[in-house]
């Protein structure tokens, strides 16, 4: 009886307990051995909140497809904070380096319909300016006009 198991791991950290044990307690693959592939794919991740596919067949073997992280969760995670602003156009919480927006627009860009980190990380910039972080200081809404413009060809294209 094969099965798929869809289960939310921190990156680098799951372990035999919950939400892994008891999804793969009744099923025919070793536990530990799931836990420990996973913690090596998401290590990258370390700590954030990772969606994870396990699909097992009847003798025992399994594959994990590891997704990425939601853009906002990713943002908290390099900034280190919790919550995003609740009024982002008047109150910021962070401010983002264009370096830090290419490390997140290089993670997310397989889920992205983006076609380089270039472009991928106006989208990422989208998302900080709905969570009220700035850009380099400035509000991130002209972060696209001023990637257009080529002020950050240096650091994306690199």
């Amino acid at each position: 009886m094969a099965g798929t198991i869809e289960v939310l791991v921190p990156g680098g950290q799951a372990n035999p307990g919950p939400p892994l044990g008891p999804e793969l307690g009744p099923t025919p693959v070793d536990v530990q051995a799931v836990v420990s592939e996973i913690n090596e794919q998401t290590a990258a991740f370390d700590g954030t909140e990772v969606p994870v596919t396990v699909t097992y067949e009847d003798d025992g073997s399994f594959e994990i497809d590891v997704g990425v992280p939601p853009t906002a969760a990713l943002i908290k995670d390099e900034l280190g904070f919790e919550t995003g602003s609740g009024e982002p156009n008047e109150k910021f919480v962070a401010d983002i380096t264009v370096e830090q927006l290419k490390k997140i627009a290089e993670q997310k860009l397989p889920d992205l319909l983006a076609y380089d980190a270039k472009q991928a990380s106006k989208e990422v910039a989208g998302t900080c300016a709905s969570m009220g972080v700035t850009v380099e200081g400035e509000d991130a809404r002209t972060y696209k006009q001023r990637v257009d413009a080529g002020d950050y060809d240096d650091v994306l294209e690199a």
